[in-house]
């Protein structure tokens, strides 16, 4: 039997990370994420698995990310039995992200019912419960850096640092094919891997002369501004002034784990420096206050520790806990920063602190993180007049900025020094993790810096490739989503937008008899008959 791996998430598009190898001792996974973005691509997340969880082995974990761990619950519930294998790190994440996950698919499914009640609509479930959550991490099992572990059936791995948040790790694996030629077949997963000048974490590191690399490509299309701390804080503390000045709320959408910790870091400096007022700053995301607990227990792991102490009991920062305090929020009009989660806009109590401020101008939205096309975020990054919350039609009237300073992913000069690191690679480099934009610009990229072309794979979803051959061709596969639907807005997203445009035109017509007319052609075209 060959070794293959199949690309079953993170190919063609940002989110869902999961790669199932098989081998002759029997099968894994490497990730089992959350798809986030466009209604199509989410629709995956509620479909059976495009294979038998029950015949995993174990699963190797590169980070506690929901769209790399997200869809775990998922696969105990559908009989996976083995271990889930991570750094501690991410397993001590996982213990309150994942529950958190699941309270939050209910909390939003339940929401959906209420409305489908009203529209005659068939209740749905949600994906997985806090219940199935829970039960979970009881096959989580943690492992240390640069320590082999055996996984049986002959596979070993090793977690090296990524450098993107806590517990972050790249894996390399060695499997034992029973070909007497080649004893075992070395791969590495790059995990996400960190920029340059990250706080808390040292810069990435991983092994070299490997068989096959699985490489992310979030932002292989771009290079960033190089930012130290210190340009990194001054272009934050710019963004915070120019907010206050117009005299709204600051709203920064964050994700829980490290981006939320790394904004109250530099918040706290430039309070105690003196270069910003002392603001009142809501932290609205237990998940994110839970996590300053785990930040503490690994210190010993982190860089920056003892700055970051302070910033996590500071005394204008307000800890949001229960709905009811989230709630309340909405009281204040001006003069507050409030981080909440999540990062894309796309669940959780930012849509709530969004729906009471994007229609006031005085009002600024920083985004800080990258934007899957097809979510809240990226509709807002993209210049939208008006958006739809829970159901609700919102304008935008408020300023939306962007600030790229705080970026967990490595951009494309750092993903090719770290990939030139890593050679010589005698197979193939899979580039996923991204949209075919930034793949097609991180490959151009290595081709540039020496690799063969021929020897660069950017797979589609559900593709499978045997890496035990000479040539590494795409074996025949179903796909689950044509790759046109995948990393790009689809029809729910253009629904609501022409809804909403037609509302706006609708009501700048000059009368009541123009608006019938408008409406009486929009339904004739779709009544006409189809031609072809």
């Amino acid at each position: 039997m060959s070794v293959t791996i199949a690309f079953h998430g993170a190919a063609g598009t940002v989110t869902g990370s999961c790669y199932l190898v098989r081998h002759p001792g029997g099968a894994f996974l490497v990730d089992c994420g959350l798809f986030q973005g466009p209604k199509t691509v989410k629709q995956l997340n509620y479909d059976p698995f495009p294979f038998d969880p029950r015949e995993l082995g174990f699963v190797l974990l590169t980070h506690a990310h929901i769209d790399h761990s997200g869809l775990l619950p998922k696969l105990v519930r559908a009989g996976f039995a083995g271990r889930i294998l991570t750094t501690e790190g991410s397993r001590d994440l996982l213990t309150f992200m994942l529950p958190d996950s699941g309270y939050i698919q209910e909390l939003e499914v339940e929401r959906l019912n209420r409305r489908n009640a009203r529209r005659g609509r068939d209740e749905v479930q949600p994906i997985y419960t806090r219940d199935d959550a829970e039960a979970c991490l009881g096959q989580v099992v943690a492992a240390a850096y640069d320590s082999w572990i055996e996984c049986g059936n002959g596979v070993r791995a090793r977690f090296w640092n990524a450098g993107h948040i806590l517990g972050s790790a790249s894996v390399e694996i060695e499997i034992a094919t029973g070909n007497a030629a080649q004893r075992r077949l070395r791969l590495l997963f790059s995990g996400d891997l960190g920029p340059e000048h990250k706080l808390f974490h040292p810069d990435p590191d991983a092994p070299a002369n490997i068989d096959h690399l699985v490489v992310e490509a979030t932002y292989g299309d771009r290079e960033r501004p190089p930012f130290t701390p210190e340009a990194r804080r001054r272009a934050l503390r710019e963004e915070v002034q120019q907010a206050m000045k117009r005299g709204g709320n600051l709203l920064i959408p964050a994700f829980a784990v490290e981006r939320s910790q790394e904004l109250l870091v530099d918040l706290l400096h430039l309070f105690a420096a003196g270069e910003l007022p002392r603001l009142p700053v809501y932290l609205d995301s237990p998940l994110a206050t839970r996590a300053t607990g785990v930040f503490a227990r690994h210190a010993r792991d982190l860089e920056d520790v003892a700055s970051a102490a302070g910033a996590f009991t500071a005394p204008n920062l307000r800890y949001v806990e229960t709905p009811e305090q989230s709630r309340a929020l909405g009281r204040i009009n001006g003069g507050a920063v409030i981080i909440s989660a999540s990062g894309m806009c796309d669940a959780g109590r930012i849509r709530d602190h969004l729906r009471n401020n994007l229609w006031r101008p005085d009002a600024t939205v920083l985004l800080v993180g990258y934007q899957v096309p097809g979510t809240l975020g990226n509709l807002l990054q993209s210049g939208v007049r008006a958006v739809r919350i829970r159901g609700e039609e919102v304008a935008v009237r408020a300023a939306i900025r962007r600030l790229d300073a705080y970026s967990g992913h490595a951009d494309r000069g750092g993903l090719v020094a770290w990939v030139s690191e890593r050679l010589p690679v005698k197979g193939q480099i899979f580039l996923t993790h991204g949209e075919d934009t930034a793949l097609d610009g991180l490959k151009q990229a290595l081709v540039e810096t020496g690799c063969a072309p021929e020897r660069i794979a950017v797979p589609k979803l559900d593709d499978v490739y045997p890496l035990d051959a000479p040539a590494v061709p795409a074996a025949p596969a179903p796909h689950r989503l044509v790759p046109e639907v995948l990393g790009r807005p689809d029809w729910h997203n253009d629904y609501a937008a022409f809804s909403l445009a037609l509302q706006e035109r609708l009501r700048a017509l000059p009368d009541d008899e123009t608006r019938r007319t408008l409406i009486a052609r929009l339904h004739a075209a779709m009544t006409a008959p189809r031609r072809g």
